[in-house]
């Protein structure tokens, strides 16, 4: 049984800001990261596809990178929906976050052809501003590490209609 986030932040978000590549599930030719709780940590799993190979048995590193940056903006939306007092699947509108910083760390080579787990633990270091800290997890055995600061999308960044 493939294990997947039945109720995801990326479910709340706006039409009009569901189309990152990461995690936006209006891009068609996008990853469709899915980032929801689990217990107080916040979980992505992902099973790369084959054009997402760097040498033949092992994931491209820019997947691990998006991966994590994907999964830090999204664990941060999930904190501030929390803490408003608000869950995934509750049908309000998600706050959306975009990365001020992101840092990862390769450990290990990541074998292709297994689902990654992703954990996120998240800090509030500002009421809007967040850092999470990754885990990137295949077999259980921890490949990279990783670091977002995400903060809560700038109105600069909202097209007018």
């Amino acid at each position: 049984m493939e294990e997947k986030v039945i109720k995801a932040i990326q479910d709340e978000y706006p039409d009009d800001f569901a189309w990152c590549y990461g995690c936006g599930r209006l891009n068609e030719a996008g990853h469709h990261f899915r980032t929801g709780w689990e217990g107080d940590t916040t979980v992505t799993f992902y099973s790369p596809k084959p054009e997402h190979t760097a040498l033949p048995g092992f994931v491209y590193g820019g997947l691990i990178a998006s991966l994590i940056d994907c999964h830090g903006t999204g664990s941060a939306a999930l904190a501030l929906h929390r803490k408003n007092g608000i869950e995934p699947g509750d049908g309000k509108d998600a706050p959306r976050f975009v990365t001020a910083s992101l840092n990862v760390n390769f450990l290990k080579p990541t074998p292709h052809g297994v689902t990654l787990k992703v954990v996120g633990r998240v800090e509030e270091i500002h009421p809007k501003k967040f850092k999470v800290v990754t885990e990137v997890f295949a077999n259980d055995i921890q490949c990279a590490s990783g670091e977002v600061v995400a903060v809560v999308m700038p109105s600069s960044f909202i097209k007018e209609s």
